[in-house]
């Protein structure tokens, strides 16, 4: 009888945590590893986001890590999208705080620091896919210190919608 109490036990977890993961909201997440020798200027890690299957707001966040051999404070990245069904293209240049004034890195970690960066809501249709590349803007043409770039796309839920419409209201007052 005991048995049979855990076996239901693991299981009722078990559904829990799958669950949990079902209400995430997360629709792509992929990192691309830059060259260890450093990654060139005009060498861009490129994303395929496969077709969306729900139409609306998805927030895109460009993850990064980095090693203690990265030289600067900011990391300036060029990030070009194109939908790939209408051609429509997209360029954003996103200015990425890494290092403090005092040379303390801003991420999580110890030898190895990540961060994210929210990059835009885009407005997407069903069916829509996307292609990304990414770049650096910086004044060397090999930068070391930069170990993975990556891209979070993630469904906006209307509690989201909502709470950004009050904190855009509230920054017009």
């Amino acid at each position: 009888m005991a048995k049979n109490n855990y076996t239901l036990l693991y299981i009722g977890v078990f559904m829990m945590l799958i669950l949990t993961a079902c209400h995430e909201k997360t629709v792509y997440h992929d990192y691309q590893e830059a060259s260890s020798s450093g990654w060139e200027k005009n060498d861009p890690l490129s994303f395929h986001v496969p077709p969306i299957k729900e139409t609306g707001n998805y927030v895109e966040e460009v993850g990064l890590r980095i090693n203690g051999s990265f030289p600067f404070q900011n990391l300036n990245l060029i990030i070009e999208q194109t939908r790939k069904n209408t051609g429509e293209r997209l360029c954003d240049t996103l200015v990425c705080k890494l290092i403090s004034k005092q040379g303390y890195p801003e991420g999580r970690g110890i030898s190895e620091y990540q961060y994210t960066f929210p990059l835009k809501t885009l407005q997407l249709e069903k069916g829509d896919s996307l292609y990304i590349e990414i770049r650096h803007d910086m004044k060397r043409e090999i930068l070391p210190g930069i170990t993975d770039i990556g891209i979070k796309l993630s469904k906006v839920s209307k509690t989201q919608k909502i709470a950004t419409r009050i904190q855009s209201q509230e920054d017009k007052q």
